[in-house]
């Protein structure tokens, strides 16, 4: 067993008397004393998750731009300026998901994020996929990642970056502002406005704790997971994986199919399941009464057939249960879990459940 990894900012989660737990080899905050106060303050005010341990990769070379159209089913083409960002699949020949992740246009060739828990697959798979292409990786382990997410996020950060607020405030959704060494996004995970901002490591702490000085909360892992759920946000390994085809995991939306002559990786068996017609698809489910919808959960489709829960959880906001589910696509408005045994009834919703703090679902 080798000892979990530690992010830049592990002192400071100390200082404010984080628990720390395992996640994808790393020593990772679970919540500073209570996920649901954490929860809370994301949907009402602002707070700042550390997510140092995703790995961000910098792309460079001639052919950098051709080399991404045939790694990712979304089309980098589509960039049209510096800090542009893009959310994808990186897909296998068979049209399954490698991992999800953001890339950004910068002014020496790309920029990529990608999950922690996926990082050495993620790079072998990349690096096996580089063979007669101009390209160079660079994993930029000298960066920490802070996210501030919340509907007072980007007001605190411009409190505390006075020359930059006018610049912050001007960036639209998935756009990112390069300041030097600094990065900052306007993307997130939490279905709250905010920043995900790239600095220094040797400069995180100190960025940590002016933001505690604004009263920016910081927010741990737990809270991280029902903000997520709550906006329908896909995690890799649970809502999709090496198994899971895009179209049967909600991400449609992210395959560029023009122009029909870019033969990205899986394009084939992504056409040829359209062609057949897709069997499975991803819905939100809501359950009113008592219980929880958890991971793993049959989902039973009267004269249908079955599906799964991906993801569940309590949802904070709406005080009731609500899940992820991979179903047969001929799924109507209701269905049934198995909850210990006991075939219970549940609503089939289109997601996010909430946004901006607010219930979106009828």
């Amino acid at each position: 067993m080798t000892a979990p990894k530690r992010t830049p900012l592990f002192d400071a989660h100390i200082a404010a008397g984080a628990k720390m737990v395992d996640f994808a080899g790393w020593e990772m905050p679970i919540h500073y004393g209570s996920q649901l106060k954490e929860h809370e303050i994301v949907r009402s005010d602002a707070g700042m998750f550390d997510v140092s341990h995703m790995t961000v990769v910098d792309i460079t070379g001639s052919d950098a731009k051709a080399w991404l159209q045939k790694l990712i089913a979304n089309d980098v083409a589509k960039l049209g300026f510096e800090g542009k960002a893009l959310y994808s699949g990186m897909l296998t020949p068979q049209g399954t998901v490698v991992d999800d992740l953001i890339v950004y246009l910068t002014s020496y060739g790309y920029r990529m994020v990608v999950n922690a828990g996926t990082t050495e697959k993620d790079l072998a798979w990349m690096e096996a996929q580089k063979a007669g292409f101009d390209v160079a990786l660079k994993v930029r382990r000298d960066l920490a990642m802070l996210a501030v997410q919340g509907p007072q996020a980007i007001e605190k950060v411009c409190s505390i970056k006075p020359e930059l607020a006018d610049a912050i405030r001007a960036l639209k959704v998935f756009q990112g502002l390069p300041q030097g060494e600094w990065f900052y996004a306007r993307t997130g995970y939490t279905g709250e406005d905010g920043l995900e901002i790239m600095i220094p490591a040797d400069q995180a702490i100190a960025f940590f704790n002016q933001l505690q000085a604004v009263g920016v909360a910081p927010i741990g892992l737990g809270a991280r997971d029902t903000l997520r759920l709550e906006a329908g946000m896909n995690l890799y390994g649970h809502d999709m994986d090496e198994t899971v085809s895009p179209l049967e995991a909600g991400m449609g939306w992210t395959i560029a199919w023009e122009p029909a002559e870019r033969k990205f990786n899986g394009r084939e068996a992504l056409e040829a399941q359209k062609a057949a017609g897709v069997k499975m698809k991803q819905v939100g489910l809501v359950l009113e009464g008592r219980g929880v919808l958890r991971e793993g959960l049959k989902v039973v489709v009267e004269g249908v057939g079955e599906g799964v829960i991906t993801s569940g959880t309590f949802s904070p906001t709406l005080k009731h249960s609500i899940a992820i589910a991979r179903v047969p696509a001929a799924i109507g408005a209701t269905a049934q879990v198995d909850l210990r045994g006991t075939l219970t009834d549940v609503r089939v919703v289109k997601m996010p459940f909430v946004r901006n703090g607010k219930k979106v679902f009828e």
